[in-house]
């Protein structure tokens, strides 16, 4: 994948960074919402309580009502992420070539369809709603990622840089592996909003761990600068998760085997359930890098191990590329 940088495109490098930021406020907030089972905490929507949504007195509800603190206080950050997305489109158009345009474009359109979404959510009170609001966070952020690793200025000559170690097993589990994390998220999501599938997500996170284990071990060991730093996003945000996926189930469903009894909505409960989500963005994010990556390189012939097995011709290096 070969994407040229213009040096015009500064402001929008900065825009799309500060649009990646901005975006863990929703984020964030969503998740949290999501713990404390604040989602309904208004019936109505776009306005709260019937007030505008900008002139509802928020703060007023730190101390009081805190389910309600921070459901307005995730529609005020999805407010924002939107006013940031629609500056970045408006630079995009102005400074950026066509796939520039086209990217900025389509996440100002992501951003209004994930704010629909939500409020479809509260009016209809729809759990599968709520479901499928958060699954679409985790695939906006992801873009967002993308859209700045696109911007990179190295980016084309990182892709053309050639990889002899890298082999087809390792290629396609690096290429496919965000279809599985997002199917795992997915699972999780069934056992946040549905409480169904808690076995399947135990399940997939193995899959997952397995993996991901073995796609950041081999791009750890590559000789590709911008490989080893996908495997390097993989490994951390992998341990992050798993961590954070066994506090999230000892904090939910307790551990009698050491007297640990999960109390429903207290703060360790939230805090790491939300993390939990959050990280497990990250991770999607980091897989979808690397995904970009391979799949970049493969495309401008840099893969030459891969190229080497599928036409059939010897591998050139010396030692064997899995």
């Amino acid at each position: 994948m070969n994407v040229r940088q213009p040096t015009s495109l500064t402001t929008v490098r900065s825009l799309a960074t500060l649009t990646c930021v901005v975006a863990l406020l929703p984020i964030g907030m969503g998740s949290l919402v999501t713990t404390m089972k604040a989602g309904m905490a208004f019936a109505d929507w776009p306005s709260s309580d019937g007030q505008n949504m900008l002139l509802y007195p928020w703060f007023s509800d730190f101390r009081s009502n805190p389910e309600k603190f921070v459901e307005h206080g995730h529609r005020l950050a999805g407010m924002l992420i939107g006013f940031v997305a629609l500056i970045l489109a408006v630079a995009g158009w102005r400074t950026g070539p066509g796939w520039v345009r086209r990217f900025t474009t389509g996440i100002l359109l992501a951003v209004i369809a994930q704010g629909m979404l939500g409020g479809a959510r509260v009016l209809l009170d729809a759990q599968v709603m709520a479901m499928t609001h958060s699954l679409t966070g985790a695939l906006f952020f992801s873009g967002c990622v993308l859209f700045r690793t696109l911007l990179i200025q190295n980016w084309s000559l990182w892709i053309r840089q050639p990889e002899s170690r890298l082999g087809t097993v390792a290629f396609a589990a690096s290429a496919c592996f965000p279809v599985v994390v997002l199917m795992q998220y997915a699972l999780g999501g069934a056992l946040r909003h549905l409480h169904l599938l808690r076995t399947e997500h135990a399940l997939g996170a193995v899959v997952v761990l397995l993996m991901g284990s073995v796609t950041a071990t081999r791009l750890l060991i590559s000789g590709h600068h911008l490989l080893r730093i996908c495997g390097l996003l993989i490994a951390s945000s992998l341990s992050l998760q798993l961590l954070l996926g066994l506090g999230a189930m000892m904090t939910r469903f307790g551990y009698a085997d050491i007297g640990y009894v999960a109390v429903v909505g207290s703060l360790e409960q939230a805090i790491v359930c939300s993390l939990h989500t959050v990280v497990g963005m990250f991770l999607f994010a980091s897989a979808s890098i690397t995904s970009l990556a391979v799949c970049g390189l493969y495309h401008s012939g840099a893969l030459k191990a891969v190229h080497a097995e599928i036409s059939g011709a010897p591998v050139s290096t010396g030692r064997s590329a899995v």
